[in-house]
Formats: C-alpha cells, sequence, structure tokens
C-alpha cells in the first residue's frame, strides 16, 4: 500500500496521499527496526545480491516537491536515511557480530549490497546539505535524517566530502547567537532552536570521531577555524547543559586526535590535537574552561572533559612563545584584549610580522579583520596595525601599500565610538612620521 502510494505522486497535487504514506512508512520502518525475521534489509533489499528496490527514487522525488508539506519532505528523507543506513558495512559489521548464527531468535545476516545504496545516499546527502545552508535551507527537514545518518561511517565520511563540516559549523555558530533570543522557531526559521543546537552539536561531535582515520576530515576541521571557534563558543555562552556536555566532549577528541600524515604533498601543514588546542587558546576557551569549572555540575564525565582540556590546554600554552599565541589569534579571527595586544608586545615582536618569507600575512589578516563584523575585533586590528606602523621600519609604506591606510579610514564613521577612536588613532600612525595624540583628545590631522 506505501508503495502505490509513493507511486501516485504526480496525481496527488494537494499532499494528502503521500502524507499519509510517509506516515505508514515511518511506522513500518519502526516496526522493521525491532524485527526478527522480518528486518528493514529483507524487505528493501532483494535478490542474491541483495540490491536496494527502487522505490527508493520516489522517496527523493518527495524531497524536491515543493507542493508536499514539510512533514512529509522531513518524513521522507528520514525513511530513506533509515533504510540506506542498513546498507552500510559498518553497520552490518555490528548487526552480524550482536546477532551470531547460533542465537536462534535472529537469522543468519542476509547479503546486502552496499553499492547500490551509494547513489541514493550521495543524494541524500547533498539534499541534507542543501538545507544547511543558511541562505536557502530549513534545518527542521534536514536534522532527523542526519542524526540517523551519522552513526555510520559510511555515511559521516560522504557527508564530509561534500562540505558538510563546514555548513554544520556555521549553522552553529549563528545558532549560539540565536538561540538565546528565542526558545522557539517557525518552520521558516533558519536559526537553530535550542534542541536543535543540541542535535547539530551531536553531529559534529559523531565527525570527530573520523578525525584519526582522515587527514581530509581534520583538515575540514581546521578550514577558517570554523569547527572550533563554534564549538567554543557554545561552550562559553553555555545555552543548555546538554549542548555544553557535547560540545566539551567533541573538543576533547580535537585535542587528543593524532596526525597520520597519509597525503603525498607534504607541504600542507600536518593537523594533529596540538594544532587545535592552539585554536581553542586563540578562541578563548582557557578562560572559558575556568569559568565552567567554578560552578557545580552533576555530570561527571561532563567534569572529566573539563579537567581534561584545562590540562591539555595549560600545557600547550606554556610550549607556546608568545608570538605563537599572538599568531593563533590572528589567525582564529577572534581577537580579544590582553598582554598581546600592548605597545610593548610589539616592540619586541614586530619584525615577526614580516613572516619567513616576508609577505607580513598576518598582516594582511589583520587588515582583513578591520570589515569584522565583531567590533571589538575590528577595534583590535585598528590597534594592532597602527602599532606595527609605529615599531616596525619602514611600516607606514608596507600598511600603506596592502590598503591598511584606505580600509582603516572607512572605519572613521563606525557607529561604534571604540571602533571610531581606534580607526582615528591608527590613520594618524600611518599618516603622520611622529604620532602624538593628546590625553583625553581624538583630534587628528590628515595631511
Amino acid at each position: 500500500m506505501e508503495e502505490e502510494a509513493l507511486n501516485t505522486l504526480d496525481e496527488d497535487p494537494l499532499g494528502v496521499v503521500t502524507h499519509y504514506a510517509i506516515t505508514k512508512l515511518l511506522d513500518m520502518l519502526t516496526m522493521l527496526t525491532h524485527g526478527n525475521n522480518v528486518t528493514i534489509s529483507s524487505v528493501f533489499y532483494v535478490g542474491k545480491e541483495g540490491l536496494l528496490v527502487d522505490q527508493w527514487k520516489a522517496l527523493l522525488r518527495i524531497l524536491h516537491n515543493r507542493n508536499v508539506d514539510l512533514f512529509a519532505q522531513s518524513g521522507a528523507a528520514l525513511c530513506l536515511a533509515q533504510i540506506l543506513f542498513i546498507a552500510c558495512p559498518s553497520q552490518q559489521t555490528a548487526t552480524s557480530s550482536s546477532h551470531p548464527p547460533t542465537n536462534d531468535s535472529h537469522p543468519p545476516s542476509k547479503k546486502i549490497s552496499f553499492g547500490s545504496a551509494v547513489e541514493p545516499m550521495e543524494a541524500l546527502i547533498s539534499w541534507i546539505i542543501s538545507q544547511l545552508k543558511p541562505s536557502t535551507g530549513n534545518l527542521t527537514l534536514a536534522i532527523p535524517a542526519l542524526t540517523a545518518f551519522m552513526n555510520a561511517t559510511e555515511a559521516r565520511v560522504c557527508f564530509a566530502k561534500r562540505g558538510g563540516i563546514k555548513y554544520l559549523s556555521r549553522q552553529l555558530k549563528m545558532g549560539g547567537k540565536k538561540s538565546s533570543s528565542s526558545s522557539s522557531s517557525s518552520s521558516n526559521d533558519r536559526y537553530a532552536s535550542v534542541q536543535q543546537l543540541y542535535e547539530l552539536t551531536f553531529c559534529l561531535w559523531t565527525m570527530t570521531y573520523e578525525l584519526n582515520s582522515s587527514e581530509d576530515i581534520r583538515n575540514d576541521f581546521s578550514k577558517d577555524n570554523a569547527a572550533v571557534a563554534a564549538l567554543v563558543e557554545l561552550v562559553s555562552s553555555a545555552p543548555r547543559e546538554k549542548v555544553v556536555r557535547v560540545a566539551l566532549s567533541a573538543l576533547v577528541n580535537l585535542a587528543v586526535c593524532v596526525g597520520t600524515h597519509d597525503s603525498a604533498s607534504k607541504s600542507v601543514m600536518e593537523m594533529d590535537g596540538a594544532s587545535f588546542l592552539s585554536e581553542m587558546i586563540a578562541c578563548g576557551l582557557m578562560k572559558a574552561i575556568d569559568l565552567l569549572l567554578e560552578r557545580q555540575w552533576t555530570d561527571p564525565d561532563m567534569v572529566q572533559d573539563m579537567q581534561t582540556l584545562h590540562k591539555l590546554l595549560v600545557e600547550n600554552y606554556k610550549e607556546m612563545s608568545r608570538w605563537e599565541v599572538y599568531k593563533s589569534e590572528v589567525e582564529s579571527g577572534h581577537l580579544r584584549w590582553g598582554s598581546v595586544h600592548t605597545e610593548k608586545f610589539f616592540k619586541e615582536n614586530a619584525s615577526l610580522m614580516e613572516g619567513k618569507d616576508g609577505q607580513f600575512r598576518i598582516l594582511k589578516v589583520l587588515i582583513a579583520l578591520l570589515s569584522s563584523t565583531d567590533d571589538d575585533v575590528s577595534a583590535i586590528a585598528c590597534y594592532d596595525i597602527g602599532e606595527f606602523v609605529r615599531h616596525y621600519p619602514n611600516g607606514r609604506s608596507i600598511a600603506k601599500r596592502l590598503g591598511a591606510k584606505e580600509t582603516v579610514m572607512a572605519l572613521i564613521d563606525h557607529e561604534n565610538v571604540d571602533v571610531q577612536r581606534h580607526a582615528l588613532q591608527c590613520v594618524s600612525k600611518i599618516m603622520v612620521q611622529n604620532w602624538a595624540v593628546r590625553v583625553g583628545s581624538i583630534y587628528i590631522s590628515i595631511l
């Protein structure tokens, strides 16, 4: 009955039959999951080769049909995920080990062709990725299927290859900012509720279990420091204890991962636990952990994760020079006022801004950070560029050549007074040979 209903999709403009069919199919999959003689594999994988039935295409059509309701789309994605999940070799191995042939209550494991499930799996994950995109997606549709998929190694690898880690990180970063201001979300809300935030964090946490086996996944986690920054922000804002618990666990997995350079190119920087710890320090995790440890927690595993991270962060910080701390902070894009943003620091370290290749990469990153949406980041970038100009030989001409002057001048009319003040001071340092500012005054003369 379910198959007949799905095959009449074109004859169901209002989506009533589709809605009913998906509801019944979800019920059937639930029963089959707990079945003995009749299982998902025996129903949806046929023949001696165990090939996936063609009816999966009807479910995919529902995902791209705008005439069906959101429940039908979300349900179709969840149904397809549950059907494909069974075909993953990692799950077949787990099923075989949990149901040995000697147990009379379970039949011997049926042969399933994973190859027949690869195409629909890639199609479903591509659809899930499209729903994770902030501009066009809908989290409500994607999350049930995504969480069902994440327990399979093959699905996680496929998800990572399509940039899934990047989109998860972006959603977490936006969701973390929105969740505190709204406890509920409409069906068209693209930002995560607290529950969705937890589920997205759970998905990112499961992805960390592929770190030791895949250099590509380690590199995906390190791109733009987005994943670490999102997790640290969740820990710092502490939206709910369950969210913090999973975020901490993900950070621990990142901190202890082992790098095994398996690529042919040795020019790519190897990412490992120490690299991720440096990113965490730059994002301010040490302070966040210190604050969390002062609170009372009922979950001993959560406390242990905090203590583990605190120990690793302290050990890593001791091994880093002040310049390495500063460099990591700038590269993370999360600038915060501290001892590395002082006149004394730049007097001692301004020469290191040129880098080993003389390309002034850190200075270029600072100039890019002038356009940050975070006012503190923009203000600190102005200050740092100004101090570089003061303490590096010929720093004025280098900053001008790289476009710092024009970008900073655009901030003089910024709505934030602190950004405005630091922009004025930075421009004066760039333009005036002997820079001076009267105490309590922000007057400037640009010649």
